[in-house]
């Protein structure tokens, strides 16, 4: 059979074609192995790219671990031997054409090459990296010998399964090229992402840092961004900034006094942090929104999004400042908390033209709203793991924090003996291996000793003190208080056992937010309506939908993450791709909302 180049190859062809046909048609799109097409064959038909592409990924995983070996290994080296010899596929020709990997320097050739041969060495197989990138276009040559550095120092296994996510990641742009379709409403969902990361402060944007703490310079301009945005290339109806500094964007109903339906998420970031966090839930409904005024189509209800000031609690001891003025929880003392530079927040609202007085009138009120939904980076490694795009989530854990410290005795660590010693540091390491143990035995419960300090520590004394937090977290306040009271037990006994004392100190508690049925079945039903899997999971993470759950019924969808799905990080990335079904997502919700009320 050939495969004619001057039209795009169609679900309809691939779904009617034989076995064969069906292999030959996908020819290159998982380098010189055709094995993976060949079983995919039995999962037709495919209701629509993204079927395929997750059919090609079962088939890939089904295959086992020899077979997937020979996989990576048909792949050539970067910058290696083959494209020296113009001996590589045409797929992989474009990609290390686009990656800028044909013309390199004599000594960015030679620094490649060199990782090359190490990364073999270690791994036994070629590094696999998708060249093209997020967004499709082309990795640098500096960014690709930074990942080339860092995911040397991986474990076997992890860079295993990480070269198949690549592999992966790359037969996805090849199906595009061969459909001869892109991912539009992706690309300009990561470009604005793009955008608004060229604001931050001074002294991290001069690191290549992205930091953006509330009521900053860089605070203001990404929320003047923003606004801009919702004004002009959208064509929202309304958009403020409002006395906490959410930027709010309204596009009202077919009828002016039908209820709204809340969006959206923060645009603040952690320190040194990444591009996704939050921004993500404030540009994909951005974007749905633009769409439908291109069409020049109102719904039955309005639509609100909202780029919520604060959530990180970076700047000031305060957390959820723009989603707690709309629920009626911001709490007036906290105007007169100062900054590490002295700087009160009452002071920086002054600064940002704002009125903390008009604060309390945010409130929203419920009557006037259906709910309140949110889509937002995983921050995690699961979806990545299960190549899966999307993910529903059940429940945002509810969670405690304690902090403590142990006080033993300080001794000579060389004349006490180990039968006489009071250490404190070691009670500390003993709660942690109890706490892990603990959070282990349920599932979605996690437990953390995430500080350890021993005060004026010394190489040959034994600690006298050890300062430690504890944080758990679980879908249920249930299972986070049994967890925590067991915990706080055992810290108990082994301090009586080991002759040390403690203090504890609780600073955080807040409850967990289950979604609201409904709105958690729309999610799945727009997932599903994209031919993909539901993967139903909690979020370990909290979210301004945890503030919003107080107020109204609220759900969110999760979107796959890059680099194992880091998060709080530079490497912190989305694929265009996975935002594009993200969007669709969400304007189906959308959709099935406008249906029900009709």
């Amino acid at each position: 059979m050939t495969v004619s180049s001057n039209f795009p190859l169609t679900l309809e062809r691939l779904n009617a074609a034989t076995r064969a046909g069906f292999t030959t048609l996908l020819d290159g799109t998982y380098e010189h192995s055709p094995w993976i097409a060949e079983a995919a064959w039995d999962a037709r038909p495919f209701a629509s790219l993204a079927t395929l592409k997750h059919a090609l990924v079962r088939a890939t995983r089904a295959g086992g671990r020899e077979a997937q070996l020979g996989l990576i290994r048909a792949h050539p080296e970067l910058a290696g031997k083959a494209m020296v010899a113009k001996t590589l596929t045409a797929e992989s020709t474009n990609e290390q054409g686009k990656a800028g990997l044909t013309a390199c320097t004599p000594e960015e050739f030679a620094r490649i090459n060199e990782l090359n041969a190490a990364y073999n060495r270690k791994f036994g197989f070629p590094f696999i990296l998708a060249v093209r990138g997020p967004r499709g276009v082309g990795l640098s040559k500096q960014q690709i010998i930074a990942a080339f550095e860092r995911r040397a120092s991986h474990h076997p296994d992890f860079e295993f399964d990480e070269a198949l996510r690549n592999i992966h990641r790359i037969a996805e742009i090849r199906l595009d090229d061969k459909f001869g379709v892109e991912p539009t409403q992706g690309n300009l969902v990561w470009d604005w992402a793009e955008s608004l990361a060229r604001f931050s402060e001074p002294e991290y944007a001069a690191r290549g840092e992205l930091t953006v703490t509330y009521l900053t310079d860089a605070h203001r301009a990404t929320a003047a961004q923003l606004a801009d945005w919702m004004r002009g290339e959208c064509g929202f109806d309304d958009v403020t900034i409002d006395a906490v500094g959410n930027v709010v964007g309204v596009y009202g109903g077919s009828d002016a006094s039908a209820k709204r339906l809340i969006t959206g998420s923060h645009y603040d970031t952690v320190r040194n942090g990444g591009k996704y966090d939050g921004r993500l839930g404030i540009l994909v409904p951005m974007a749905c929104v633009r769409e439908l005024k291109r069409r020049g189509e109102r719904l039955p209800f309005g639509i609100e999004v909202i780029g919520f000031a604060e959530e990180e609690g970076q700047r000031y001891e305060a957390v959820f400042l723009g989603s707690g003025a709309l629920t009626g929880h911001f709490d007036e003392r906290w105007l007169d908390q100062a900054d590490a530079n002295g700087v009160r927040m009452r002071d920086a609202m002054v600064a940002a033209g704002l009125r903390a007085e008009d604060i309390p009138s945010l409130k929203r009120e419920i009557s006037r709203y259906l709910g309140f939904i949110e889509v937002h980076i995983e921050q995690g490694p699961v979806l990545n793991e299960l190549d899966l795009p999307l993910g529903v989530v059940t429940s945002i854990n509810g969670s405690v924090r304690h902090v403590g410290e142990v006080v033993g005795l300080a001794s000579h660590a060389g004349t006490t003996p180990m039968d006489r010693r009071r250490d404190a540091a070691t009670a500390v390491a003993e709660l942690a291996l109890l706490v892990e143990k603990r959070a282990q035995s349920q599932p979605h419960l996690v437990g953390t000793v995430g500080m350890l300090e021993v005060p004026n520590g010394s190489i040959n004394v034994v600690p006298g003190r050890c300062k430690f937090s504890l944080d758990v977290r679980a879908p249920t306040d249930a299972v986070r208080d049994a967890c925590s009271s067991d915990v706080l037990a055992q810290l108990k006994a082994l301090c009586e056992r080991r002759g040390v004392s403690y203090r504890l100190q609780e600073t955080m508690r807040a409850s967990a937010a289950p979604s609201a049925p409904a709105w958690q079945q729309r999610w799945e039903r727009a997932v599903e309506s994209l031919g993909l899997p539901v993967h139903r999971m909690p979020s370990g993470a909290g979210h301004d939908a945890m503030k919003m759950h107080a107020l109204l019924p609220q759900a969110m969808l999760f979107v796959r993450g890059e680099n194992a799905g880091i998060s709080h990080n530079p490497l912190e990335s989305s694929t265009a791709h996975d935002i594009d079904l993200a969007v669709r997502a969400f304007q189906t919700l959308l959709e099935q909302l406008a249906s029900e009320i009709r």
